[in-house]
């Protein structure tokens, strides 16, 4: 049975991961197919795609490169903790929601530790309370804190909050994960240089996106503390993340940094959400929940709307019990794509409406 390719404009706001691969991605991957190299990470693209890290971030860190974001989370945490040892993160944070007790597999046991805080950035008044909760030794030792840049609900992280939270962090001799699936859409929003939202604001080890972003798979992680990165290979062979053809994972990295199509991307996929926004935010009965800081669009609407544009074919995510909706826009998504959900979406609120006089 062969696939509907009329349906991708209907399933491509669900996530930015519903996206084709960018031509620089899919050049780089033909390019590193032109012959036999050696296997395992030992061959010129891997090596090209590292220093291509290195230089983006501006400092001499450790790369390393897996299939996706939840082997990264959980092994670049691994690398943080001990079995004993409680990660802190926001209540929504990925880690907890979203990637069936990855970390805690991976690091033997380390327990996630929720904090509130609002727009979906952590509070450091109760990273300070959940750091200072307990410190018998029946309770799990804090040792990390994972913040998601962006974070969960589209929102940003300034430089100034990055650096109050590595301040903090370094108070209480805590290492900082940064979840970075979308992390170029923050630096694409944000218009700062690469170190300013990580090494330099205190980040330890950062799990670099680039499925979201146009590649077919593939996420970097960086360990700008290189002491964390000891035996970190190890892991990754453990976890099923040391790829034979690694070449094919790698090549991408290092054509979309030298080019600069990893920041194109992004801002592509920023300026989509920006015209979504305005176009749904004038529609009645349809309320925006979040403020749209980079690719997503987070709306609250009635069940009937919700349900009858799903009836129309429209995929979407119902957002991990928040009684939202979320619409991605990706480095593909048009303007065409945009008012067609939108014609759909103002077609239901018309019949919503006459149907609740």
């Amino acid at each position: 049975m062969g696939v509907d390719i009329n349906r991708s404009e209907k399933i491509q706001f669900a996530s930015d991961n519903c996206s084709c691969m960018c031509p620089e991605a899919a050049r780089a991957l033909m390019e590193a197919n032109r012959g036999p190299a050696c296997a395992y990470g030992d061959d010129p693209w891997t090596e090209r795609a590292a220093d291509a890290v290195r230089e983006f971030f501006g400092t001499d860190c450790e790369v390393f490169f897996v299939c996706n974001g939840t082997a990264a989370n959980s092994l670049a945490l691994a690398s943080l903790c001990r079995p004993y040892h409680s990660v802190i993160c926001h209540e929504l944070a990925h880690i907890e929601t979203d990637e069936c007790g990855g970390p805690e597999f991976f690091t033997g046991g380390t327990k996630i530790l929720t904090i509130p805080g609002r727009m979906g950035r952590i509070d450091l008044d109760a990273a300070e309370k959940m750091v200072n909760r307990r410190s018998d030794i029946h309770f799990p030792k804090p040792r990390a804190l994972s913040i998601t840049q962006p974070t969960e609900v589209g929102t940003l992280y300034t430089v100034e909050q990055l650096r109050a939270i590595g301040d903090f962090a370094r108070s209480y001799d805590l290492r900082i994960h940064m979840d970075g699936a979308r992390f170029a859409n923050a630096l694409a929003a944000l218009s700062v240089h690469p170190s300013e939202i990580s090494w330099k604001a205190g980040v330890d080890v950062l799990c670099f996106g680039g499925t979201k972003n146009g590649m077919a798979f593939g996420e970097a992680v960086i360990f700008f503390n290189r002491e964390y990165a000891q035996e970190f290979s190890y892991r990754c062979k453990q976890g099923g993340q040391l790829v034979s053809k690694m070449r094919f994972l790698a090549a991408p990295w290092s054509m979309m940094l030298d080019d600069g199509s990893m920041l194109k991307n992004a801002e592509k996929a920023n300026r989509a959400a920006i015209v979504l926004e305005k176009k749904i935010r004038y529609l009645p009965v349809l309320e925006i929940v979040y403020p749209r800081e980079v690719n997503s669009v987070f709306i609250a609407m009635p069940a009937e709307i919700a349900a009858a544009m799903k009836g129309r074919g429209w995929h979407f995510y119902d957002f991990i019990g928040t009684g939202h909706s979320r619409f991605m826009c990706s480095w593909e998504t048009t303007e065409e794509d945009i008012d067609d959900l939108v014609r759909d979406f103002r077609e239901e609120v018309v019949r919503y409406q006459s149907g609740n006089r």
